[in-house]
């Protein structure tokens, strides 16, 4: 059931994308998705990173220092929350919040006949409710994946100088975190967040069109929708991972 579910996203995706000429005309729709995003995100996505990253420092922190390799802390909160703990937590985030309200709202739509009614007024449901909302997201998620690094690097930081069993100071932190992070491996985050975001985008989507039955089905089209959006995160995760540490 899966694997057809996979291709018939695919293939609502490719539809999507032969869309693209018609993205401008849609800015106002992308914009309220965008501003839905981060109004719905921003707050918990900020908090998430900021504990992500004051554990991480406190968890690995201390055992570094009895080790004499504290230096590394920074270097090591930062490589783990842009190269992997930011992208994908913020995609499981955005999986739960957003992608679970697109597949609910267009499932909605697709139980209640609205979208036979645009099929009938000569309006692409594909143009109309998918392709915004796939722009929408592929630009928001990533945006959140900058932020929860910066906050993440801030929680540890914030761990770093008041925890006594770690033996670092702020500036040694920070030239830890600047000698180890580069650009290339934001960059490996950022391409992660804007795949994640395609994924997301195309099973909610997918799962809401594709809805049968009145609120039961709506209900069953979200939890797929979301169980389906975190399996995949994860498994392209591993692939990804594999495919960039080549390049």
């Amino acid at each position: 059931m899966i694997y057809r579910d996979i291709g018939q996203a695919i293939l609502l995706f490719c539809e999507a994308a032969r869309q693209w000429p018609m993205v401008w005309r849609d800015r106002a729709r992308i914009r309220e998705q965008l501003h839905e995003i981060g109004n719905a995100s921003l707050f918990m996505a900020c908090l998430l990173a900021l504990f992500i990253g004051g554990v991480l420092a406190l968890q690995t922190g201390p055992v570094m220092s009895e080790r004499g390799v504290s230096s590394f802390i920074g270097g090591m909160v930062g490589l783990a929350m842009c190269k992997e703990l930011a992208p994908v937590m913020m995609a499981v985030l955005i999986a739960g919040r957003i992608g679970s309200a697109m597949a609910a709202e267009i499932g909605s739509m697709q139980a209640y006949q609205e979208i036979d009614a645009l099929r009938t007024m000569n309006i692409d449901p594909v143009r109309y409710l998918v392709l915004p909302r796939l722009v929408a997201i592929t630009v928001g998620l990533p945006l959140l994946v900058v932020f929860a690094v910066l906050i993440g690097w801030m929680g540890g930081a914030m761990v770093c100088i008041s925890n006594p069993q770690i033996s670092i100071t702020y500036s040694g932190y920070l030239n830890s975190l600047k000698a180890m992070v580069q650009v290339g491996d934001v960059a490996n985050g950022l391409i992660k967040a804007v795949v994640f975001a395609i994924v997301i985008g195309t099973v909610s989507c997918h799962q809401g069109l594709t809805t049968l039955g009145g609120p039961r089905g709506v209900g069953r089209s979200v939890t797929k929708a979301v169980v389906n959006s975190i399996i995949l995160i994860l498994v392209l995760d591993y692939v990804l991972t594999r495919v960039l540490l080549n390049l």
